[in-house]
């Protein structure tokens, strides 16, 4: 990962972008979460060191790959 921010970033936009796409419901309000996960990630990472990340992306993608 060479910047985690905007890593977090951009996949909190690509979560977004789905959720917007997807019809009213359960779904779509899980994928907003995912969005908000990432959104928040994003925010830390911004304060911290890069390498510290890792774990949260990796929870934060297998909760994504569950949807």
């Amino acid at each position: 990962m060479s910047d985690a921010y905007d890593y977090f970033l951009s996949h909190a936009i690509e979560a977004t972008r789905k959720a917007r796409s997807l019809p009213r419901g359960r779904i779509r309000d899980k994928q907003r979460t995912v969005a908000r996960v990432y959104h928040l990630l994003a925010r830390e990472a911004a304060f911290g060191p890069n390498i510290q990340h890792l774990n949260d992306y990796r929870a934060a993608r297998s909760g994504e790959k569950r949807l």
